[in-house]
């Protein structure tokens, strides 16, 4: 075959008659596009990283998945000509990942037979930085103002930009300028170069150069190599329907208008050829194939969630742990100019005497309190009922938030002039430590409605005092290994259902004479 100037074909023709007010509502008519691409483009980025690893052990990019990956590419390509990467028509994209001649916008990439194996390792990130910092002023990124403050500018980079001057000029005129529809087609045709680019489709490096024009400029019509022949025409045929018999070696010369990527309406003489047919023939993907790899593309993204889950769990769990085997939060300093700094209520209920879900998933509590002032601290744990009598009418400070802005906690402040024993003295504290430097108070959590108190030992104003909460979490290593055994489990189904999907199919059997 004869070589070509670049193997991304992007071509489309703008319709002849298009709405003047359609356009400001094709984004809610393209909204299940929108929905099905989100699915697709997930799948796109699952079956690239299989590719990926299949060109640096192969050299090749597996053929299904190489025609999925270029199928995503040609749905996104319609459905963005259709809206606001385009607006170049108003018939409605269709359902299909194949090559529709009968759509006014057209994306082939031909089939590489080999790609090497040491740059697909560093041309999806760093070769294509370059053109990426492009794409960022093509597609948003970049800011288009009039006034020094850029914040206040254009941000929906310059295709689109191009694209809303199209569609108001559309809207009051009822005509596409010609040029700008010419400058949107060679920004959005670098787009998709780059795109098949840094999906490993290609090692030809994409130009820094803006092919404008709804024909593609810059790539080469395939064409078999055929051996030379006589120059003069065919010999044109008798009217008489009498069969005529070309020259040996004779190629007959192909109308302009027939040739692949004409850039003709769909209309005008046969679809375009499909440029991706090099090598093994492309395979049709139905409704079933792309089902099977969205769903198993969503099963793995689950399994290595999963797997990432339970791993980070378990570094967690080994790490973040004290000396004492409690998951502590960082200190934080409460204070209130009243008598105590008290927690909001904390309700524990597992709805079952059965379950006892807060010895099960809290274990231990633990609260380790110290005194900034003068005085001994005291912390102590209530049942809510018994310190909200304690504390009516006296002055003290309820935390709303205790990580708060800055890490400063959010408190809520009540006054109040009744004055209060020492917290020692009371019968209702079902734990409490109290004494000078750290506290540590240890708990073994029942259900209820409970409150944490911090006090000065001696029941007087103001309080401050150093506070953490935590835990032992016993449950933290089931839930870990439940994690890592289901995303073990998942991993394998996933691909054993993207290799059914992705698999190529034989050849149809022939139909017998």
């Amino acid at each position: 075959m004869s070589s070509t100037t670049y193997p991304v074909r992007v071509d489309a023709h703008l319709d002849e008659h298009l709405s003047r007010w359609l356009w400001l509502v094709k984004w809610f008519l393209a909204i299940p596009h929108f929905l099905v691409l989100a699915l697709l483009w997930l799948a796109f980025v699952v079956l690239s990283v299989v590719a990926f690893f299949a060109i640096l052990v192969t050299g090749r990019y597996p053929r299904s998945i190489f025609d999925f990956n270029v199928g995503v590419l040609r749905w996104s390509w319609r459905v963005s000509y259709y809206t606001y990467g385009g607006l170049g028509t108003d018939h409605y994209p269709p359902f299909s990942l194949d090559e529709r001649p009968d759509f006014p916008a057209h994306l082939e990439i031909a089939y590489p037979e080999h790609l090497s194996r040491g740059l697909v390792l560093v041309k999806w990130w760093l070769l294509a930085i370059p053109h990426y910092v492009v794409l960022g002023l093509f597609l948003g990124g970049g800011a288009y103002a009039a006034s020094d403050d850029v914040s206040q500018g254009w941000n929906g980079g310059l295709i689109g930009l191009l694209v809303l001057i199209a569609g108001v000029l559309l809207l009051f005129t009822g005509r596409y300028p010609r040029s700008i529809f010419d400058l949107v087609l060679g920004l959005n045709r670098w787009v998709l170069r780059v795109a098949a680019y840094a999906g490993l489709m290609t090692d030809a490096y994409p130009p820094f150069r803006l092919d404008m024009g709804g024909d593609d400029p810059g790539t080469g019509v395939l064409a078999l190599d055929a051996p030379p022949a006589p120059a003069a025409p065919a010999p044109a045929a008798p009217s008489t329907g009498t069969a005529v018999t070309l020259p040996p070696g004779h190629v007959p010369a192909v109308p302009p208008a027939q040739q692949p990527f004409a850039g003709q309406p769909p209309t005008q003489g046969p679809p375009p050829t499909a440029r991706h047919d090099i090598g093994p023939p492309a395979q049709r993907w139905g409704a079933g194939r792309v089902l099977a790899v969205v769903l198993g593309s969503l099963m793995a993204l689950t399994a290595l969630g999963l797997l990432a889950g339970g791993a980070a769990l378990r570094i967690g769990d080994s790490v973040l742990r004290d000396d004492n085997g409690y998951l502590m939060s960082d200190s934080s300093t409460f204070e209130s100019p009243g008598l105590a700094v008290t927690s909001r209520t904390i309700h524990l209920d597992d709805g079952s005497v059965d379950l006892d879900l807060a010895s099960r998933w809290l274990g231990t509590v633990r609260v380790l309190a110290t005194s900034q002032g003068t005085s001994d601290v005291f912390v102590g744990i209530a049942p809510t009922t018994a310190a909200d009598d304690w504390f009516r009418g006296v002055a003290h400070s309820t935390v709303l938030d205790a990580s708060g802005t800055g890490g400063d906690p959010e408190t809520a402040y009540v006054d109040g002039p009744t004055p209060v024993r020492p917290p020692g003295d009371e019968s209702f504290w079902v734990a409490s430590a109290t004494g000078p430097g750290p506290q540590a108070l240890t708990w073994e959590p029942v259900d209820g409605d409970w409150t944490v108190v911090v006090m000065n030992a001696d029941g007087t104003a103001p309080v401050r005092s150093r506070v953490a909460v935590g835990a032992e979490v016993p449950v933290l290593d089931d839930v870990a290994d439940g994690l890592l055994i289901t995303g073990a489990l998942l991993l394998p189904l996933s691909g054993l259902v993207l290799w059914l999907a992705v698999r190529r199919r034989g050849p149809a059997p022939q139909a017998s004479a």
